[in-house]
């Protein structure tokens, strides 16, 4: 597909959800699913927790707990976010103490700032919690021409940790 100025287009779909878990926790022996509906109280929680609100609200999310013999290793939570028009779906691992352990760019329907992908800068997420407001020049590094999408992960990852506490899996 080609974008404005003859620039071919960074979207597609990458992963899907159910891979992201053994992606994220390549030391996994096993992996389970749940889904966690986003009702208006969750919402209501996850505003006050993030102390603003997401760009999207999800209907459900998609909880996968991770483990390795028999110990939780960590969570993957999937998400959106807007990015300059349109939806980024991200795949956040948590670990077990509310950190992020890693993430994964589902799919991305941009025409620019696909560099949100790569693993030179999806790296700077690593043990960032929900005290860190992940606001690029600040807490992360920008991308030259991708500072909506820069700031999409940022309110991904952080989203992904409220999620998780507002179900109760994290204390």
């Amino acid at each position: 597909m080609l974008g404005p100025a003859g620039l071919a287009a960074q979207e597609g779909v990458f992963l899907k959800p159910e891979e992201t878990p053994r992606h994220l926790f390549p030391e996994a022996t096993s992996v389970t699913e749940r889904t966690e509906v986003a009702t208006p109280v969750m919402q209501h929680k996850i505003r006050d927790l993030l102390g603003r609100p997401p760009s999207l609200w999800e209907p459900a999310y998609r909880i996968f707990t991770v483990t390795c013999d028999q110990a939780v290793t960590g969570y993957v939570v999937v998400v959106e976010e807007i990015g300059k028009h349109r939806p980024i779906t991200f795949a956040v691992g948590i670990t077990p103490a509310g950190a992020v352990h890693d993430l994964a760019v589902l799919a991305y329907r941009e025409a620019y700032g696909g560099e949100v992908r790569e693993r030179r800068f999806l790296k700077q997420y690593a043990r960032k919690t929900l005290a860190d407001p992940l606001v690029p020049y600040r807490d992360v590094r920008n991308i030259s021409g991708a500072t909506l999408s820069v700031e999409a992960t940022g309110r991904a990852a952080r989203k992904a940790i409220a999620v998780l506490k507002v179900a109760g899996t994290l204390a």
